[in-house]
């Protein structure tokens, strides 16, 4: 058996309302709110950033294993489009925070909002193949967005992090499948402070084409239907999508809304649909089945089958929950938000 041994989220504490950006640009709110199905996001402090993010969400994941010392994670993966440093990992910064340092193999990774999950895939390779015991993957993000622009409403921050293992599984992986074009969706050049996007030639030939053909082919590859699942995670940019795709698999809303926090949240990129994921562990029961496919502009996606055994019923109460975070915020204005995330330049980076 392999698959998910811990797992651990961080969710930044501030929050600001679309009501409190539409005011700033004169945008209409309620356009917004129906359109994207986003009342606010989740924005990182003045001293939060990606590498921080993942700390939290790995020292909370390693709550769930007490027994098993951080020195045996062999192989740590920062999934993440938001990577502080240009030329300095944040994976070997990550792992000497959580004591996993000095002999594994670290690295970071980019594949837009689907890093995170190809994190996971490396480390269920490594654990199948006999190198390593225990893989931690992770998937976070303090997203960019030009100010004004639709992106501003949903780009958010937030973690997830995965030890994967053969040992006290929570949560065993049946199986995985991929499927990757280059869609030139969404991207951002070397050097660019904010990405650029395709507007709403997005959704059709990125979002929707990746996440159904790679969802179809996992099923198709192990013989179910939408009807073998308890739960369903998509990638979610916002809260349509994910109900759009599911409707088009023939999932119903009710397997999907257990995962669906981005209404809350707003679109954390690398750690949207493993924060996603977490919620649905919350909650779920031994022998429940769950789905999850990621979505990464540029484009691809991964899905994965889950089947829950009895080992979450004892680990999840070990870590602060998906909806704890959730419910721990506080809200701030438009001038602090741009004050947190340096909207205005001429301050000293280095």
């Amino acid at each position: 058996m392999i698959g998910i041994v811990a797992y651990g989220v961080y969710i930044p504490q501030p929050r600001i309302k679309v009501e409190e950006i539409a005011q700033v640009w004169g945008h209409n709110p309620d356009q917004y709110k129906s359109g994207l199905m986003v009342k606010e996001k989740s924005v990182p402090s003045q001293d939060e950033d990606t590498i921080t993010l993942s700390v939290e969400a790995a020292r909370n994941a390693l709550k769930q294993i007490p027994d098993i010392p951080p020195s045996e994670i062999e192989a740590l993966y920062v999934g993440s489009e938001s990577h502080p440093y240009a030329v300095k990992p944040s994976a070997t910064i990550v792992a000497e925070a959580i004591n996993a340092t000095p002999v594994l193999t670290a690295a970071d990774l980019e594949f837009a909002c689907k890093a995170g999950t190809a994190g996971i895939q490396a480390c269920l390779g490594l654990v199948k193949a006999g190198y390593i015991t225990y893989g931690l993957a992770i998937g976070a993000d303090t997203a960019q967005s030009k100010p004004s622009d639709p992106l501003e409403y949903t780009a958010a921050a937030g973690a997830a992090a995965y030890i994967i293992g053969q040992k006290q599984v929570l949560a065993e992986v049946e199986a995985m499948y991929s499927h990757t074009q280059d869609v030139p969706d969404f991207w951002r050049r070397e050097g660019s402070d904010y990405p650029r996007h395709g507007g709403r030639f997005t959704g059709v030939p990125g979002y929707f084409n990746q996440v159904l053909s790679c969802t179809r082919g996992l099923m198709q590859r192990l013989g179910t239907k939408p009807g073998d699942y308890d739960y369903a995670v998509f990638h979610q940019p916002n809260g349509k999508f994910p109900l759009r795709a599911a409707r088009a698999l023939g999932f119903t809303k009710e397997k999907v809304l257990p995962g669906l926090v981005v209404q809350q949240i707003g679109n954390t990129y690398s750690g949207s649909s493993l924060i996603g994921l977490a919620a649905v562990l919350d909650q779920a029961k031994p022998g429940d089945r769950i789905l999850l496919t990621s979505y990464g502009s540029g484009a691809g996606s991964d899905s994965f089958s889950f089947v829950v055994t009895d080992n979450i019923k004892e680990k999840r109460a070990l870590a602060p929950s998906v909806n704890y975070y959730i419910q721990r915020r506080r809200y701030i204005t438009y001038s602090v938000y741009s004050k947190y995330l340096n909207h205005f330049r001429g301050f000293d980076n280095e």
